[in-house]
């Protein structure tokens, strides 16, 4: 029989776990969206949000998920005949590249496939383009679907190194709040993140930071449309303005509270270094499972290439795909599904599988899975290293 009846447990990247103060800060009634507490809660939360990415800048919210977010930085940073440098190493970051294309932005592509971005190329694609049609390089601080971090200080320096005008913007969806991000010491122009991952918080928002260079070129673009123009927003004289019509009230409420949990409470550099010890720990349980010829591994090989906040790895013959179903039915634990990490030779669906490990997260919750992983592995006859767990919990040391 199952043995999954009690609490179950979403260790999918995204949406993650919400915290119950979260959740009690949003079940209330509908506020008055015209003076009182929402106003002044509003308020709090901008400059919570600029705190969050280590901006003195403008930040926007829009009610939008992280592709909504991804549209609202494109219209806002380009204009008819301007040119994007992408740099992809997921599907995420190859994704957001299609959005520009599909809203007939030219796109210049470097896909780096399993690799973080390498910033010599960036330096030797900006300083071929002579006549400075490139307005942006977009980039994934870390892609949600690859766990591959790419090193933003290092990229902004390339850039710096060509003269090259363009703006820096950086999709930081799956970092914000896991992985140390510095928005204005490491010379990021434009930042989008979303509420769903280490927010703590229900889809639903997405969140746009941006530099005054980066705001200058917002009020000159020609492709934005009314919803999606940030420069209403970011210089708003009427509250409805700041969200292009009714704000998203209950989402206020939890961010609120979220990020004065984050912020506040545990501090920003506590909750980073909290992620990293955790992150190291399932990275210490893989290592132990792939001992041997089991197959078993990580997809990011380079431990400096890996996001504090997702973990992908491979256990081949279909071993990720039973396992994860195994898990679900068997435990109540519900791991992600491989995206775009197969190459063309590899089954996709049930070869590869995610761990999120992002937001409300602590040691039992992440020792938890990954005991709950090995006995699956067990009861599923699949070849493993032995002590994982045991390698999970000296890494916590």
């Amino acid at each position: 029989m199952p043995i999954a009846t009690g609490h179950t447990y979403l260790a999918i990247p995204g949406p993650s776990v919400i915290p119950e103060r979260v959740l009690n800060a949003m079940h209330r009634a509908s506020p008055n969206i015209y003076e009182g507490e929402l106003i002044a809660q509003t308020e709090v939360v901008f400059n919570q949000l600029k705190r969050l990415a280590g901006t003195q800048h403008h930040v926007a919210i829009y009610i939008a998920n992280g592709h909504g977010g991804w549209e609202a930085a494109l219209s806002n940073m380009f204009s008819r005949g301007d040119k994007a440098l992408a740099l992809g190493s997921g599907l995420f970051g190859t994704n957001w590249a299609k959005t520009a294309q599909r809203m007939q932005i030219d796109v210049e592509m470097l896909d780096f496939g399993r690799a973080a971005a390498d910033p010599e190329q960036v330096t030797a694609a900006l300083a071929a383009d002579r006549e400075r049609r490139i307005k942006a390089v977009l980039v994934t601080h870390v892609d949600t679907a690859s766990g591959i971090k790419n090193d933003i200080p290092a990229l902004r320096r390339a850039m710096d190194e060509t003269g090259h005008p363009a703006l820096l913007a950086v999709d930081a969806i799956a970092s914000l709040g896991c992985d140390e991000l510095r928005m204005d010491e490491w010379g990021v122009d434009v930042l989008v993140g979303a509420s769903q991952k280490g927010l703590m918080l229900p889809p639903g928002l997405a969140l746009i930071w941006m530099s005054d260079k980066a705001a200058a070129v917002a009020r000159a673009a020609d492709r934005k449309t009314p919803y999606w123009d940030i420069t209403q927003r970011i210089e708003a004289s009427q509250y409805w303005q700041h969200f292009g019509g009714t704000p998203p009230t209950h989402h206020i409420f939890g961010l609120h509270e979220a990020l004065g949990m984050m912020l506040d409470e545990e501090g920003l550099d506590a909750a980073w270094a909290r992620h990293g010890r955790l992150a190291r720990a399932i990275w210490a349980a893989f290592d132990a499972w792939g001992a041997g010829d089991s197959g078993i591994r990580l997809m990011v090989e380079n431990p400096a290439w890996r996001g504090h906040s997702v973990t992908a790895a491979t256990i081949p013959n279909g071993g990720a795909g039973a396992l994860r179903r195994w898990m679900e039915q068997e435990t109540g634990v519900t791991l992600g599904i491989g995206l775009g990490m197969a190459l063309p030779s590899e089954p996709e669906y049930d070869d590869f599988l995610r761990i999120g490990h992002m937001g409300h997260v602590n040691a039992h919750m992440v020792l938890g899975v990954l005991a709950c992983m090995d006995a699956g592995m067990q009861a599923l006859g699949i070849a493993r290293g032995r002590g994982a767990i045991e390698a999970a919990a000296a890494a916590l040391e």
